[in-house]
């Protein structure tokens, strides 16, 4: 008999008919974004995130669907829910460090709105953005900096294309702009986000990651792929497993759900920077057949996905993280994080697809 697919098992155990509510056909969400080679590593010291105690426990019926998806899946899995009315959350491995790849693009756009509460900048300020700017794998912009040598916009747009359509350069721009990665590290712990880091910036992390030094030529068409390419596998593979074990942009799955509900309480950023934020989340075009495409027409999901290089069969981080809001106006923070697998891109898209949908299940 064949076995059921992963969200027809959420449906059976949320006590729904197992009809598949899968967005039809796989779509490479974000392109790549991993590691740094040892001398690029980051250590620091993570405070635990305040964690306040829940009004209500969580529905039995979802701790046990979280808990069963995350033991299932083949790979390094983790899942967090978090009821922003209720105050519950559930965990499933939520405690170990995933690499978070374009998640982290978040704590960038917080940084800069923080600044932007701060007086230091406006979202309207002018950025030029040039060559030596350039980083790679998905980086639109770079197309309006090649024609002309250079690209004039604001903060405003390079935050729109950081965060709705992944944009590698225009986030890394954002990030030199209010100060570099220490920055962001900054915000972190001045915030008490908890097990969250962040690496070393874009070039470094997926160079790092591949197995490489950085070069700047590798910014440029395809000379970063042929570079990996000539690589020995041995050292691909040695270096795609030390990212995983020890990621310098690794978070927690339960980190990032607690400070996402932060966020939507407006305990990080101002009022107007937080509904700012959270209504670029909600536009954001990438990973439709991530949470998204279980997400009733009628919730509204607003988030931030992450996909990092591929070996063999195996990816560097698969990830959809953001805020989901019910017809009523009650909410939930789901991080889920998919540290390391050999699973089918559809089947990691059906592991998401149905954490959402067991929390729609059992929202009261």
């Amino acid at each position: 008999m064949q076995e059921f697919t992963i969200l027809q098992r959420a449906l059976t155990l949320a006590g729904l008919a197992p009809a598949l509510l899968i967005g039809a056909g796989v779509h490479r969400d974000d392109l790549p974004e991993n590691l740094t080679p040892p001398s690029y590593r980051v250590s620091m010291p993570i405070p635990a995130a305040p964690q306040p105690a829940p009004v209500f426990p969580a529905p039995a019926a979802l701790t046990a669907t979280i808990a069963s998806l995350a033991k299932e899946f083949g790979g390094v899995v983790g899942i967090s829910v978090r009821s922003l009315d209720w105050g519950w959350q559930v965990d499933a491995n939520g405690q170990r460090p995933m690499p978070q790849q374009s998640v982290s693009k978040l704590w960038v756009a917080m940084t800069v709105l923080d600044a932007r509460d701060k007086g230091r900048l406006t979202l309207d300020d002018p950025v030029t953005v040039t060559r030596d700017n350039l980083t790679l794998f998905h980086q639109p912009i770079a197309s309006l900096v090649v024609k002309n040598g250079v690209y004039r916009t604001t903060v405003r747009e390079l935050l729109l294309r950081a965060m709705q359509s992944s944009d590698n350069t225009a986030n890394d721009r954002l990030l030199t702009l209010v100060g570099g990665p220490q920055a962001v590290r900054a915000f972190i712990a001045e915030k008490g986000l908890g097990a969250i880091r962040f690496g070393p910036g874009e070039r470094l992390l997926q160079a790092g990651t591949a197995g490489l030094a950085w070069k700047p030529e590798y910014s440029i068409g395809h000379a970063f792929y042929q570079a990996r390419a000539a690589l020995p596998v041995t050292v691909r593979r040695a270096s795609f497993d030390a990212y995983i074990a020890d990621p310098p942009d690794g978070a927690s799955s339960s980190a990032i759900a607690l400070a996402l509900a932060r966020l939507k309480a407006g305990e990080l950023l101002s009022p107007a920077s937080s509904n700012f934020l959270i209504n670029v989340m909600q536009g954001a075009r990438t990973g439709r057949a991530r949470i998204k495409g279980a997400t009733p027409p009628d919730w509204k999901w607003g988030h931030k996905t992450g996909t990092g290089q591929d070996l063999g069969a195996r990816t560097a981080g698969f990830n959809d993280v953001g805020v989901l809001t019910a017809p009523d106006g009650k909410a939930y923070s789901i991080a889920v994080m998919i540290g390391d697998t050999s699973r089918p891109v559809r089947e990691r898209q059906e592991l998401m697809q149905a954490v959402v949908t067991s929390v729609v299940a059992n929202h009261r």
